[in-house]
């Protein structure tokens, strides 16, 4: 590791002496360089965690050092007998107020020799990191080879890093973690919370969650499942391409260093490339399931049951509900769909077809708003019946819209046969049908409705009108003329108040 500002003070060689009391957490604080500078204020060519050597200091000590404390700057160091002797008192009180480690270069140390010395320990830390590295790396890539590669591949990681690793599937839900029982309750769930709406983007992407002083190597603790730590920090990678994303990775990544950094880079790689070699098999599944669909629409019910029932488990049963759903994320859709029992789901050229038990609880709203999907969900019927059934999803499905994504057979039909004629083509026809009596009358046609709402009765009709029935008649009869229909059928009638109905829904 570098060198701390105790470990410089002990070479007996520099003769270095510490002129303020400070404590541990000073003294083991970290030097990344050692620089020399006069400047009344050097902090803008200073980097945190470096010692300063100087040989004078400006008439005004105290605002001096608190720029260099609030830079974080790890230590002071004065050299003597080169502009003065010793180290002005006041130069003292103001870091022993601040807490900065002062100590005292005598004048037959070289500030070159101390910067020696630090830079001698930043390289032995930095070849010893990179060799850590090496051996990290080769382990993981020898952990890739085993049975369960990505499982172990993640657990090598979370061994040499000394933090805990865990990985989100797809759905969003956590898959694995390592070491076992490593993530407390609060780790999980922002772990969780922060995948989400990486994987909803659908894009490769980077983020972190947590802000706890936890991720150590005390994470693995007994009592880490008790909810009351700290949440620690993580860092989380998408993993697959963009559009068809496999999960989040989520490491531990509080105090990494490049080295560590660099490890992990690698990992992201081979778990990445570990989920992507299951494509194949997946493309392989997803034939399969098409195929079991449409046997099961061709009515051959024993052949989709023989040839899912080994590979994709048995088919629902009972009463089922078809839906049809449609986007452009159909393909993450099924990934979800994947890990949900008690349902059988297909691709079916552009759609995704679900198969549900009636008494299931459907996911499918939550699916649809996730994933930006429209669809229409049947009623309930039997299995024998699945074309009709796939009819009445195919109806529900035509009549969603970016209010009401999903669509259920059961309300349009609830809704009777006029219901079907809010739909904009039908809105655009009767529109144009009814615009001759808007044009002769703008009154015309919400008097024709109020009439045919009571049954073509005139008197009734009109005493709501606030007209006489004589003349309620002859808007009729102006109406027939306009139109170019005897108003006295039923048909005529039926076909005059689904347009006016259509045009006004």
């Amino acid at each position: 590791m570098p060198a701390t500002v105790a470990q410089l003070l002990a070479r007996q060689d520099l003769g270095l002496r510490l002129l303020t009391p400070s404590g541990a957490a000073e003294l083991d604080a970290r030097i990344h360089w050692a620089h020399s500078s006069d400047l009344e204020d050097p902090t803008p060519f200073l980097a945190p965690g470096q010692v300063l050597l100087i040989t004078g200091a400006p008439d005004d000590v105290e605002p001096y050092v608190s720029r260099l404390v609030a830079h974080g700057i790890a230590g002071l160091g004065f050299g003597t007998e080169v502009v003065r002797a010793g180290t002005p008192d006041a130069l003292v009180d103001a870091c022993t107020r601040h807490g900065l480690p002062l100590f005292e270069v005598p004048y037959r140390t070289p500030f070159i020799a101390i910067a020696r010395f630090v830079a001698d320990r930043v390289a032995a830390d930095t070849y010893a990191r990179n060799t850590w590295a090496l051996r990290a790396s080769r382990a993981i890539s020898l952990a890739a080879l085993r049975p369960d590669a990505l499982g172990a591949v993640l657990a090598e990681l979370a061994r040499q890093i000394d933090r805990p690793v865990a990985l989100v599937g797809a759905d969003g839900e956590l898959d694995r973690a390592y070491p076992p029982g490593g993530l407390s309750t609060q780790d999980r769930a922002a772990i969780t919370t922060a995948a989400e709406p990486l994987l909803r983007a659908r894009r490769r992407a980077a983020g972190t969650t947590g802000g706890g002083a936890g991720g150590g190597a005390g994470a693995g603790d007994d009592d880490a499942d008790d909810g009351a730590s700290a949440s620690a920090t993580f860092a989380l990678q998408t993993l697959g391409a963009a559009g068809r994303l496999r999960g989040v990775l989520a490491v531990g990544s509080a105090a990494l260093d490049q080295a560590a950094q660099q490890v992990v880079t690698g990992v992201v790689a081979l778990a990445g490339l570990a989920l992507e070699q299951s494509r194949a098999t997946d493309a392989a599944r997803t034939r399969l399931r098409t195929a079991v669909w449409r046997a099961l629409l061709a009515g051959d019910r024993a052949l989709a049951e023989t040839v899912a029932e080994p590979v994709l488990g048995a088919l629902p049963s009972g009463p089922v509900r078809v839906a049809v759903l449609g986007g452009t994320a159909i393909a993450s859709a099924a990934d979800i769909l994947e890990s949900r029992p008690g349902l059988f789901f297909a691709r079916d050229g552009h759609d995704l077809m679900v198969l549900e038990e009636d008494a299931a609880p459907s996911g499918l709203p939550e699916l649809a708003a996730r994933f930006d999907l429209r669809g229409g969900i049947s009623a309930a019927g039997p299995l024998t019946e699945l074309a009709s059934a796939l009819a009445q999803a195919s109806a529900a499905r035509d009549r969603a819209d970016a209010d009401r994504p999903l669509r259920g057979f059961d309300d349009i039909a609830g809704g009777g046969m006029l219901a079907l004629l809010d739909t904009p083509d039908a809105r655009a026809v009767a529109t144009a049908a009814i615009a001759p009596l808007g044009s002769a009358d703008a009154d015309l046609p919400r008097v024709l409705l109020v009439w045919l709402d009571h049954n073509g009765v005139y008197d009734v009709a009109a005493r709501e009108l606030g007209m006489h029935r004589h003349t309620l008649r002859t808007r009729v009869a102006e109406a027939e003329r306009i139109l170019g229909v005897d108003l006295g059928s039923f048909a005529a009638r039926a076909d005059l108040f689904a347009a006016l109905r259509a045009a006004h829904a």
